[in-house]
């Protein structure tokens, strides 16, 4: 399904500092964050190592406050940890700094949020092309092209010159992530990506993700949704700032 026009090699992007101890796609080491609050120091993840490989559909699963978005902001890097370390690739995500991680994460990661996080004064076209733009991503004149193509793979190209607004909650998720692929990064995290959404369009994302898995993308999705967390290959439990369950999902043949 999702054709790899104007594909691009991966390269390693920022800092290596320290040592990866794994041959893995990700890898968290004894990953501490602490926040101070008026009521004291609130301990968010207490000493995570976590591994997962390239071409893994993980799934994260935890009740609130549990730590699941907190790991995932440390994956991602829009957090940082207070101590530990946090490799993607052979890039040390915790030595970066702001703009080497602005850029590396444009590069890296496909990120999709909950609730979309489109521009609203942008058309659709407009919003998948907009990581291509802020990164410099292939050839000025192929940017549209490559925006139309993801659009048409996720089914919403018929939509492309209208605004976000002028689209349902799932074609708005579907451009979210063909958004999420506009730079063919290796790696996608989706945030809660089915929290908003019917049971019919949660199953057509699921098997965009299946298909992306097929392609040897690495998927990490947080969600509450039990029924999608067994449907990757791994889940993750979370509680209390710790993993206190990993498994591999099984499936009768």
């Amino acid at each position: 399904m999702f054709k790899r026009w104007f594909s691009r090699n991966t390269t390693t992007n920022g800092s290596s500092n320290g040592h990866k101890h794994t041959d893995s796609l990700i890898e968290l080491s004894q990953v501490i964050k602490t926040y101070e609050t008026a009521a004291g120091t609130f301990s968010a993840l207490k000493g995570i190592d976590l591994t997962v490989n390239k071409g893994e559909f993980v799934s994260v699963m935890g009740k609130s406050g549990s730590g699941k978005s907190t790991l995932i902001n440390m994956l991602t890097g829009i957090d940082r940890p207070t101590s530990g370390h946090v490799y993607v690739g052979n890039t040390a995500v915790h030595t970066l700094s702001e703009g080497q991680m602005a850029v590396w994460r444009g590069k890296e990661l496909g990120i999709v949020f909950q609730f979309f996080q489109l521009l609203p004064t942008l058309t659709i076209v407009e919003n998948v092309m907009l990581p291509m733009d802020f990164c410099n991503m292939y050839a000025f004149s192929e940017r549209e092209k490559r925006a139309l193509m993801l659009l048409e793979q996720v089914d919403v190209v018929e939509h492309a010159y209208k605004l976000p607004t002028a689209i349902s909650g799932g074609q708005q998720q579907r451009v979210a992530i063909a958004r999420a692929l506009a730079n063919d990064p290796p790696i996608i995290v989706a945030d809660e990506p089915t929290g908003n959404l019917d049971s019919k369009t949660t199953e057509a994302i699921l098997a965009l993700f299946k298909q992306l898995v097929s392609e040897n993308k690495t998927i990490v999705v947080v969600t509450h949704d039990t029924d999608l967390a067994h449907k990757g290959s791994r889940l993750i439990t979370i509680a209390d700032g710790l993993v206190i369950s990993d498994e591999a999902i099984i499936r009768e043949l």
